[in-house]
């Protein structure tokens, strides 16, 4: 004879599915650096760039800054130029978080504790507390400057 039970009733059911539910989106700021391989072909590292893009998007949205936008402009002639090459990626544009300003002066301070020569705050240390601050993983090739300044960030690098 069977001991053996079988649940018959709602309250013997498992009471949370969560594992059949699906992860949620990883957003990924992506470094100037990224973009530059894609766009100017780099013999090295464009390949990286364009498979990292595609991992990444597949995971969820890719996220660009004003400072990123700023660093891609001195390669074109016209802000028209910038725009319609960019139209062609999947980026979406994300404002900088007031509270990212703090942190990226933060990671300045200590840069000049460690004997920085710059004067002021440089855009790696806005866009990785950006990325910080709003919960997004960084995709760089920059992988020293902010695993020194930001440990904890989640990056995506070489």
């Amino acid at each position: 004879m069977s001991t053996r039970r079988h649940p018959t009733s709602a309250s013997a059911r498992e009471p949370d599915a969560r594992y059949l539910q699906p992860a949620p989106a990883v957003s990924t700021l992506v470094d100037s650096c990224v973009l530059i391989d894609v766009l100017a072909d780099d013999p090295q590292w464009a390949d990286w760039s364009i498979t990292q893009l595609e991992r990444c998007a597949q995971q969820g949205p890719l996220i660009i800054n004003p400072l990123i936008l700023a660093e891609l402009s001195p390669r074109f002639e016209t802000a028209a130029e910038l725009e319609a090459t960019l139209a062609e990626l999947p980026l979406q544009r994300q404002a900088l978080p007031w509270d990212a300003a703090f942190l990226a002066g933060q990671a300045f301070k200590l840069y000049r504790q460690h004997s920085g020569h710059q004067t002021s705050p440089m855009p790696d240390f806005y866009i990785g507390a950006h990325a910080w601050v709003n919960q997004l993983q960084l995709l760089t090739r920059d992988a020293v400057r902010y695993r020194r300044y930001f440990p904890k960030l989640t990056l995506v690098v070489p």
